[in-house]
């Protein structure tokens, strides 16, 4: 992984914690100068001092208009090229609202809808129109999630959250057969549970522990690390997936070959 990405330029939406922030160091580590997005002032300052000159932090908000824009002409501004996209940037409508379809309200739909879906639409039409503009080839990917394709209603009954990851496959398959002829190419790596600041909840649940030890049994029945994904990832951004589009790499730790046990929980999301 030391040069897969040797001399590229990659943006990574979501770039300055968890899974975008490893991603960040492993890009780093594999050659590339990178573009990391994310909200937080502090944290995108805390970004810029750790890499130095290798990244370029964007602060921005991946759900407005033009925050993706701005992110790949800095890149451009800085190396004099775009080649890749990472939109990791997204999270949890859970206490916004969302939740099981009966309980799920207008405003959890909405806000989970624009945090996890409108803003890969806008990252995913940056790039692409960039790729267009000057007749170059590239490579966007997406993060996507198992939920969106095997349910855990038990402990993760967010059916929001779970329609927009299932949402970001089909824009990604669909994009996928409509630029191949340009030579761009569109994936989706699907994490079950990492240990990230949005999984906090579960993280400190020891029920959801349990369940995770028989879901997840690879590696001792744990909950997944970002840099677990960082090799698909620099994979998929580099030239050694140049043959592959339209595909979900699942990173799962074996969730969607697993049944995970047969704890005695009662079901509260019918309540």
């Amino acid at each position: 992984m030391q040069s897969e990405l040797n001399g590229r330029v990659v943006v990574v939406i979501g770039g300055t914690s968890g899974l975008g922030l490893s991603a960040v160091r492993a890009c780093v580590l594999a050659g590339a100068g990178v573009v990391a997005v994310g909200r937080d002032a502090a944290k995108a300052e805390a970004v810029q001092a750790e890499f130095g000159d290798r990244v370029v932090v964007h602060v921005g908000d991946a759900t407005e208009s033009g925050t993706a824009e701005g992110a790949i002409a800095l890149g451009q501004a800085r190396w004099g090229r775009f080649d890749g996209l990472y939109h990791v940037a997204g999270g949890s409508g859970r206490r916004r609202g969302d939740g099981p379809l009966h309980l799920l309200t207008e405003e959890g739909w909405d806000y989970t809808m624009d945090l996890n879906l409108r803003s890969v639409f806008l990252s995913n039409r940056a790039a692409v129109r960039n790729f267009l503009k000057n007749g170059t080839s590239g490579s966007i990917l997406n993060c996507g999630s198992v939920l969106g394709m095997s349910p855990s209603p038990r402990f993760f009954a967010t059916q929001a959250y779970a329609a927009s990851k299932a949402a970001i496959v089909g824009l990604t398959r669909s994009s996928a057969a409509q630029y191949a002829a340009h030579g761009i190419r569109f994936n989706v790596v699907a994490p079950a549970l990492v240990a990230t600041p949005m999984s906090q909840r579960a993280q400190s649940d020891e029920q959801i522990l349990e369940f995770i030890r028989t879901k997840q049994p690879l590696d001792g029945g744990r909950i997944g690390k970002p840099d677990d994904l960082d090799g698909a990832v620099v994979w998929l951004l580099s030239d050694a997936s140049r043959f592959v589009t339209g595909q979900v790499v699942v990173i799962d730790g074996g969730w969607m070959v697993s049944e995970g046990g047969s704890l005695k929980v009662e079901d509260s999301s019918l309540k």
